[in-house]
């Protein structure tokens, strides 16, 4: 960015033509005498001479006089920055990876379209600190919380069944969510619990959970995936080998309402993949980050360089002057 801090000083530079018009007018009406014994060495003394060197000193002060004023009008040049200032909101996700959702009512299964969804959703949340717990017959802390989102999702990446004994320990889940986000400073705190099923697993109830969320107001938002009705789930038959039945869905929906509703969060039932799309993509609306942005101008000087310039054309002028192109009087 180009601007003049004083740009009133440009005005100046319309006394520069009255300036001229009166010094040339000076100059017509100046008279000077010499006498000379001889003509011809008059005439002599001037040959050779390129007659427009005598405007040299004018142009000289002019340009002096134009770098000046520009001097006066003190430009700079400026860099634009933006200052970005965001509020997080510290955000667990509690993944269940329990037998079940190996389940095909969500494409591909309930797992890995879960782990897909909850990737982009981590991905939307630049500002955010992002915690991971997976959890089945127990529950652990996959990632802490972290700005980086590349550890999430390699995490994510990498959550499969069987990586712990099978169950659905639903309140361990939560509690070990909420144990991630109870030294947190954010004003706001997010536990998003994703389950196809009941608590039959852990030492700590769902709602005994949801009493420590709500006491260390953390809000839960809390998803049952599954279809209505039946799924088909491959089992893995050592003589037979991989097979598929028929399960019925065995979602204990009033448990996971009364969770959400306990802490202030919201319950969400994904019966296919685009409807959890929409569930995250709900979720992602209701938990903004708040982010504030200031411009602001940084401006440098830049009269030094004009101020120099036109010193020195008034030098080289009076030099001339005084030298080659002095003139008699």
């Amino acid at each position: 960015m180009f601007r003049f801090e004083d740009p009133a000083f440009l005005l100046l530079l319309l006394l520069l033509p009255g300036m001229a018009w009166a010094q040339h007018r000076w100059k017509e009406h100046r008279h000077g005498a010499l006498r000379f014994s001889n003509l011809d060495s008059v005439r002599s003394t001037g040959k050779g001479r390129i007659r427009w060197a005598t405007r040299i000193p004018l142009l000289l002060r002019t340009l002096a006089l134009v770098a000046l004023i520009f001097a006066l009008a003190r430009p700079q040049t400026g860099i634009t920055s933006e200052s970005v200032q965001a509020e997080g909101i510290d955000i667990v996700l509690a993944m269940d990876v329990s037998s079940s959702m190996l389940a095909e009512d969500l494409e591909p299964n309930r797992l890995e379209a879960a782990k897909e969804v909850a990737g982009a959703f981590v991905q939307g949340r630049i500002n955010d600190r992002i915690g991971l717990v997976a959890f089945a017959g127990e529950a652990y802390t996959q990632a802490p919380l972290t700005l980086d989102h590349g550890v999430i999702e390699s995490h994510l990446s990498t959550m499969s069944v069987g990586m712990i004994e099978d169950g659905t320990a639903v309140g361990m889940g939560l509690a070990t969510a909420v144990k991630r986000l109870q030294a947190s400073k954010a004003e706001s705190k997010v536990v998003v619990l994703l389950t196809d099923g009941r608590n039959n697993r852990g030492e700590i109830g769902p709602i005994t959970a949801a009493q420590m969320a709500q006491a260390l107001e953390i809000r839960v938002y809390t998803i049952g995936a599954g279809t209505q009705g039946t799924a088909r789930v491959p089992v893995d038959d050592p003589f037979r080998g991989r097979r598929y039945v028929n399960t019925r869905v065995d979602l204990d929906e009033p448990t996971l309402k009364e969770m959400a509703d306990l802490t202030e969060g919201q319950y969400f039932r994904a019966t296919d993949r685009e409807s959890l799309e929409a569930v995250f993509s709900e979720i992602e609306d209701l938990e903004t980050t708040e982010i504030q942005v200031e411009n602001f101008t940084r401006y440098g000087e830049r009269f030094p360089l004009l101020l120099a310039a036109g010193l020195v054309l008034l030098l080289l002028e009076v030099g001339l002057g005084n030298t080659v192109l002095r003139k008699l009087p």
